[in-house]
């Protein structure tokens, strides 16, 4: 044996497919032969009982036959096996096995062999108890302070404690406010009983207090055993530990005091006996089971504690003095003297694995050989290291997955129909209108080598729906080719915030230090036509929101922009189109015949981002077929952030609302859960009492339960239809900000990152502290206006606003800056915007009282600040003569206001 495993001394494994629990093992001279030996007696739950007298020739014997004094079946699974004087008139011990429904008292007597056939062994059933609950466990005692015989008490499952005195019954009482049974320990020096409730905490009842609680009503006995149902009884003291119990231990050093030992699912307690904690320890694994026993050589208190990991640890107090492997998961254990070795450790598992064993080490035996020693060749480490080093760098220049490998591993295309299904596919569609067009879209995958548990995923926005969402596919060869088709449709009464679609591939590629193959991506992504969502319609003379779109090409017919939406071929459909789209809404589109502009108008915000991004993408197209490459669009106007503040207040209430709705439905349902608790109550008590109206706010409160779910519901299909539109009006607002400060490609997309960087919008985090999070780090990184406003830290919490003005700040402060010139990088060391003039129509918020100072003057004046006057005061050109120097320096009073008196 290696160091740190239990010396085995005797084992042996009990029956075959039995079962075994904490309360099957038993330590004791149950035999009465006074020779202070212990005897192993062991319990299943197949019903069997043995007891054990392990005398083996050498240490690691195998159990013999002759090991085995007694097995006897007994048929009824035993719970529980306990030896004390159980017997009245005489001190001897017996033996107390507990089954499900009976208690069953023995005698265990030995008769001297003849010759050599060794000693006989027998059990003799003194009395028995029928138990008409199904019993737990049980614990014994001198109940009362008896003298000189032992009571035992029995848990039932339903929370009865029945006390038998010996050979009659005494009484039985209920636990108060009970749900699951839990271990059960007696401790003599107190006379009390003690457990662990299912509210996670140990209560102490008073024998004195469970025996006067009698029936108000003097039932027989076999009644009273029947019914228990006497006064409610009152606990002595109770502690709350957190944690469900495995066990409970008392010990006791001395006569002046005892411990209550307490085994949890994590922690280890040690209690004193009016419930105050001595000590507590964390354990590191699962415990399974403990015993804490009285050292007498060190004066203190020792624990064995088994857990799940095969372990046994020795504590003294909280300190870890040993720590023993165990070939088996210990579900019980016991120390005793067997055949004249005192403190064997007996061990005994789930599946009747019983060992004895001691604690100890053997010498190793082992002799490492001896190192060749050998000189370091450093030439050839340092060559080694270069060559890593070379391939290091090479790595990080092609990328750790090149794309060009990536191609050439899976290609995906998508073809999208030019034409609408002509049945369509729309089901379940609330649209509004009795026909929903449907679109086919087709995904192509072409692979060059094999490839493993590859799948197909698409996405498009919100309310668009597809037949078919997921397509699984296996590339068993190379040069395989698949096709998945599926169709779009609209299914709500609003739009998407965008037309565009994703197809998303996941595959595995074996290597050769991986062949269950490394993860990888590839999407595709399609554009769907507007005519999905979208229907000719009469154009409109007023509108209540406009956006003007600037080119520098003259204007292209909307006819040959737009051929799918003339309903008629007068000229008067060159200049002006009407678009209805399926939700209701109508947008018109107007191409000035003088000059170069284009005009969007509708009496929704948000309904304008569709048809601007469609014709921009239009003219683009249009312009790059005529080989017109020097083609761009602007943007003049004012910006509309009223309009889109109005839409961010709307989509925060509607947040506030559901907030507040679940609120309400919280505290109903647990209004309607202590109504059902007060009318289980009534009804289980067997007085009558009247319902006092409990029926009728019972029905109310669930009438307003039910009512409140629909609103909650209602709140969160308004909520999505909020966000959606929330999203087309963030969309056409950075659009039209890349158009007035001719932003890149790049600035875009951190603007994109930044306004729109949740898909979905939720209750614990929602796109007003993400977006003003955001926003607020780009106005104190690339936008900053001086390195103070870059040293501030940010704050990497998210919470939710009270409300909408700090977040509507931080937009305007953002186009202000952008107007003056600021531009979007991810460097948090940008150089500081040079002032410009702001073309118009965003209303600077002040941000600070130096915002406040340079929003007054005009950002075209050479100078924005006193900081500036000051700079340029304090440096002069050519030599500075000391008259120049006090000039310089009154100057500068003057001009912060400060006196040197």
């Amino acid at each position: 044996m290696s160091l740190f495993k239990a010396r085995d001394w005797w084992s042996t494994v009990l029956g075959e497919r039995e079962e075994f629990d904490q309360g099957c093992l038993c330590l004791a001279d149950v035999d009465n032969s006074g020779s202070g030996q212990d005897k192993i007696i062991v319990g299943s739950f197949m019903g069997y009982l043995r007891i054990f007298n392990p005398r083996p020739v050498k240490t690691g014997d195998r159990a013999q036959a002759e090991d085995l004094l007694l097995e006897v079946r007994l048929h009824s699974p035993i719970l529980q096996v306990e030896v004390g004087k159980f017997v009245s008139g005489t001190e001897l011990l017996h033996l107390a096995v507990l089954h499900s429904r009976k208690l069953c008292v023995y005698i265990v007597s030995g008769t001297l062999g003849n010759v050599d056939h060794g000693n006989q062994y027998q059990i003799k059933l003194m009395y028995e108890h029928n138990i008409q609950r199904t019993a737990c466990n049980m614990t014994y005692g001198p109940f009362g302070g008896v003298k000189g015989r032992d009571l035992i008490c029995i848990q039932s499952v339903d929370g009865m404690l029945m006390v038998f005195e010996q050979e009659s019954y005494a009484f039985g009482r209920f636990l108060p406010g009970f749900l699951l049974p839990g271990p059960l320990a007696y401790s003599a020096r107190t006379d009390s009983f003690l457990t662990v409730s299912s509210c996670r905490q140990v209560e102490s009842y008073k024998y004195q207090v469970l025996a006067f609680a009698t029936d108000a009503d003097k039932r027989q006995e076999t009644e009273q055993q029947k019914l228990g149902s006497g006064k409610r009884l009152v606990v002595d003291w109770t502690l709350n530990i957190g944690e469900q119990a495995l066990d409970i231990c008392i010990v006791s050093f001395n006569q002046s005091a005892s411990s209550v030992f307490i085994l949890g699912e994590r922690n280890f307690f040690c209690l004193k006996e009016n419930g105050q904690i001595r000590f507590m320890k964390k354990l590191d694994c699962s415990p399974s089971c403990f015993l804490p026993y009285c050292s007498v050589s060190e004066g203190d208190i020792n624990t064995l504690i088994g857990n799940h990991s095969s372990m046994l640890h020795i504590y003294q107090g909280v300190t870890l003095k040993w720590a023993s492997q165990l070939p088996h998961v210990p579900v019980a254990v016991r120390v005793g003297c067997l055949h004249d070795l005192k403190g064997v450790i007996v061990t005994l598992s789930d599946d009747g694995h019983l060992q004895c064993s001691y604690l100890g080490t053997d010498p190793s035996l082992f002799q490492a050989p001896v190192v060749e020693s050998r000189e370091l060749n450093y030439d050839e480490l340092d060559a080694e290291f270069r060559e890593l080093q070379k391939i290091i760098k090479d790595v990080k220049s092609q990328g750790v997955w090149p794309m060009t490998e990536r191609e050439d591993e899976l290609k995906v295309s998508a073809v999208v129909s030019p034409n609408l299904d002509s049945v369509s596919q729309a089901t379940a569609a609330d649209v509004g209108t009795d026909f929903v067009p449907s679109i086919t879209v087709k995904i192509i995958l072409q692979n060059r080598v094999v490839l493993q548990r590859a799948k197909l995923s698409i996405y498009v926005q919100p309310p668009l729906e597809l037949t078919c969402d997921q397509f699984p596919f296996e590339f068993t060869a190379p040069d395989m080719t698949f096709t998945a088709a599926f169709s779009v449709y609209l299914k709500r009464n609003y739009m998407p915030s965008e037309l565009e679609g994703n197809a998303v591939v996941c595959y595995s590629k074996s290597t050769d230090r991986n062949p269950d193959g490394v993860p990888r991506v590839i999407q595709c992504k399609f554009r769907l036509p507007l005519k999905l969502i979208c229907l000719p319609g009469q154009p409109s003379k007023t509108a209540g929101h406009k956006v003007t779109v600037d080119t520098n090409k003259p204007p292209v017919s909307l006819l040959s922009l737009f051929p799918g939406f003339a309903s008629q071929s007068d000229d008067d459909q060159v200049n002006v189109m009407g678009f209805r789209f399926l939700g209701g809404s109508r947008v018109t589109l107007l191409a000035s015949k003088t000059s170069q502009r284009y005009r969007i108008q509708s009496e929704q915000f948000e309904d304008l981002w569709l048809i601007t991004n469609e014709l921009i993408l239009r003219l683009r197209e249009y312009f790059e077929k005529q080989g017109i490459k020097d083609f761009a669009c602007s943007f003049s106007g004012s910006m509309p952030l009223q309009e889109y503040f109005e839409l961010i207040d709307h989509h925060f209430e509607l947040r506030m609302n559901g907030e507040k709705l679940e609120e309400l439905l919280s505290e109903r349902a647990v209004q309607f859960r202590a109504i059902q608790r007060r009318l289980l109550t009534r009804f289980k008590d067997k007085t009558p009492a009247p319902l006092q109206h409990l029926d009728t706010l019972l029905d109310g409160t669930y009438k307003q339960v039910i009512a409140l779910a629909d609103a909650v519901e209602e709140n969160l299909d308004n909520l999505s239809q909020s966000f959606s539109r929330l999203k087309s009006a963030t969309r056409l607002v950075i659009t039209l900000l890349g158009l007035w400060q001719k932003l890149s490609t790049d600035q875009l997309a951190i603007l994109e990152a930044a306004f729109l960087p949740l898909q979905q919008d939720a209750q614990d985090l929602g796109w007003e502290e993400t977006v003003d999070a955001a926003v607020a780090h780009l106005l104190k990184t690339c936008l900053s206006k001086s390195s103070k406003e870059q040293a501030l830290a940010l704050s990497s919490q998210l919470s939710v606003p009270k409300d909408t003005s700090r977040l509507k700040k931080h937009i305007t402060l953002l186009c202000e800056r952008l107007a003056k010139g600021g531009r979007l990088c991810l460097s948090a060391d940008a150089p500081t915007p040079q002032a410009m003039v702001m073309p118009g129509g965003c209303a600077p918020i002040p941000e600070s009282a130096l915002e406040e100072g340079s929003s007054d003057q005009d950002a075209s004046e050479p100078f924005t600040s006193h900081r500036n006057l000051l700079r340029e005061a304090s440096e002069p050109d050519g030599p500075v003569t000391r008259k120049e120097k006090a000039r310089g320096r009154k100057r500068k009073r003057l001009l912060t206001g400060k006196d040197s008196n």
